[in-house]
Order: structure tokens, then sequence, then C-alpha cells
């Protein structure tokens, strides 16, 4: 490969993409308005190879029959090198958060380039499986698999970021007549389901789980007239148990943020088809007292987790959503998270699932 100028170029920015990815991972984990400057200072040393990387590859020419391969790969470039210089150029403060959410949709755009050249530079497919179970690689990310298994992403909606329509991803390894667990994400205000179909892919795919990402309407959920959005959701879940093999007793809805919101909405709705509420960083809201929804919180499977250090909804008010559901008698699952801000906290992901079903953990290593 070092005699290889363009396979040289090709291994450095691939190796540079993937550290942005695990960069950003940490860094949104990590994100709370004062620690910004922190954060930024970080990203911009540890992806500081980027930007000359892809510089470097744009520059040459590709062999004749991998044009197209060049194209994705440098689209992901792109996109990295925008979610780069969103975050690390210094913002007011009117502009700090929006240029922060910009960076971390491009770092999501980044991935969906790379997810389609996973098996042409094979280092890229431990990004999109779970550490332990990389040796577990092949199985769980065939390289080849039967045209009826209809696995892979299924997208609908009318433009890469159309409002109203939904990202699905069946995981490679799931077969067609196999019922599996379903995990229903919605995003937080502002944001788009084909982005953060990404929170949730690695463990899904790991786990072998369908993952269901809608988009809101509008920029966010309507929380204020929920059949708008919870009838266009349910229309997506039919739709999807209709022509993949989804298990109805596992059934997972959950969100950040507006997301999350909704998820408590929406899911102690009356008729609500879903199985298990994980709401992450929201509210419970009034309109689920005036409704009677908190009345069927009765016997409902719920994990509501809270960062004890959020700014937009203060911890307080996420304990008095416990302290309500508690007492309409749902099976409460409640995490207190100290040093989580208003974010997503990834890891999370793995106990919701095996709180949801403890058949989802890991085999555990010999």
């Amino acid at each position: 490969m070092a005699d290889d100028p363009y396979a040289s170029a090709v291994a450095e920015i691939a190796r540079a993409l993937a550290g942005l990815i695990t960069t950003f991972e940490r860094v949104q984990r990590r994100l709370d308005p004062p620690a910004i400057p922190t954060l930024r200072a970080a990203v911009a040393e540890a992806c500081a190879g980027l930007e000359p990387a892809r510089d470097a590859f744009a520059a040459l020419t590709p062999p004749a029959d991998l044009e197209a391969f060049h194209a994705q790969l440098l689209r992901a470039a792109d996109e990295g090198v925008e979610a780069l210089r969103l975050f690390t150029i210094p913002a007011l403060p009117p502009e700090q958060i929006p240029r922060v959410l910009g960076s971390l949709r491009a770092a999501c755009r980044v991935q969906e380039a790379l997810y389609p050249l996973r098996f042409v530079l094979p280092p890229l497919r431990r990004l999109f499986v779970e550490t332990a179970a990389w040796e577990r690689l092949d199985d769980l990310d065939p390289e080849t698999r039967s045209d009826d298994a209809a696995t892979g992403f299924h997208v609908a909606g009318a433009g890469d970021d159309a409002r109203g329509g939904f990202t699905l991803y069946v995981p490679e390894s799931v077969r067609p007549d196999e019922p599996r667990p379903l995990v229903v994400a919605l995003h937080g205000g502002f944001g788009h389901g084909r982005d953060f179909l990404w929170t949730w892919l690695r463990e899904c795919k790991t786990r072998r789980c369908l993952l269901l990402a809608p988009t809101s309407q509008d920029t966010t959920w309507s929380l204020m007239a929920p059949d708008i959005d919870g009838a266009a959701l349910r229309s997506m879940l039919a739709f999807v148990r209709e022509r993949f093999p989804v298990d109805p007793e596992r059934v997972l809805l959950t969100g950040l943020s507006d997301g999350a919101t909704f998820t408590l909405v929406e899911g102690l709705a009356e008729g609500s088809p879903y199985t298990h509420l994980a709401p992450l960083s929201g509210v419970l809201h009034p309109l689920a007292y005036r409704r009677g929804d908190v009345a069927r919180a009765r016997g409902r499977r719920i994990y509501l987790v809270h960062g004890a250090r959020d700014w937009m909804f203060p911890i307080g008010i996420a304990q008095a959503a416990r302290d309500a559901l508690q007492e309409a008698g749902a099976e409460l699952a409640w995490r207190e998270i100290e040093d989580l801000s208003h974010t997503y906290p990834r890891e999370e992901n793995v106990r919701i699932l095996e709180w949801m079903d403890p058949r989802l953990a890991l085999p555990s290593p010999v």
C-alpha cells in the first residue's frame, strides 16, 4: 500500500473518518453548553488530520473501476469536514446550539455514506457492531444474503430531507421467517429520522432488532395535537408489521427530548400498539393528565431516563413524572444519570434492550 498513492490516501481518509465518528460519539455524550469550548478544542485536536486527508484524497484520480467508490468516500469526507467545521468554529451564543446540532447531523451523514463501503474497507465494519460482538461479525453482517430477506434500509418519503416519512433498518442477519423486536426511535426537536437512526443502529444490528426511525411532519412532534403525528406513527408501524418480521410482543417506542415527551403522549394514548416505552430527557406533557393518559400507565412497562444536569428540562420535572407514573401503577425503571446534561446517553441503549427482553443480552465471552 505504501507504493500505491491512491490506496494510501484511501486508508488515511478511512482512518480519519472512523476517528471522527468515535470522537463525535464521545463528545455528544458530554454535550453541555458550558463545556462546549473545551469540547471544541478536543474535537479540533482529535480530528486535525481529517481535512488534509480529504484534500489529498480529492486531488487523486481514481482507477477506472473505482469512480463510484471514490465519489461515495469523498461524500463521507465532505460531510466529515463540515461536521468538524460547524463544531470547531467559535460562534455567538444564539448560533452555538444550531451549529452544534448541524455538526452532529453531518456526523450522522458520514456514517450513512460509509455504511455501503464497509465491505470494500473491512475495518469500517466494526463501527457498526458492538465491540463485544466483533468475533461474530461475519454472522451479524453477512456480505451475501437472500433476496427475499428484504434486509438493509427502506426509506419512505420524497427527498432526502423530507418530513413525515421514515427510515427502516432491517439487520442483515434477520431471516424473513423469524419475528424480531422492533425499536421505534423518535428524534428530538428539529431532528430527522434519517439521522437519529444512527443513534440506535449499532445496538440493533448487534442484537438483531428492526429499527424504525420516523420523522415528524413539522420541525418537531405534534405535542399540542398528538393525533397528527400519532396517527402517522401508527400507520408506519402497521406498514412495517405487514411486510417485515416484527414480534408483536416486543415493540419499543423510545425517543430523545421532544421525542421522549411524544413517546409518553403516544405510548400512553388509548389503543397504543407499543409494548414498552423508553423516554430519554423528556417530560410528561400536561396533556397526558387531561386526556387520562397517566391512568393508562397502570401495568405499562416504562424505562425513564433523565440527566441530573439537564438544562432544558430540570431534573425535578422528570422526578415529578417518575412519581406520577409510579403512583399510577406503571412498571417503572428509573435512571437518573448524575453527569448527563440534555443530550443522548448512548450507553443506555443496551440497558433498554435487555430490560425489554433479557434474551437480547449478548452471550458471555468464553
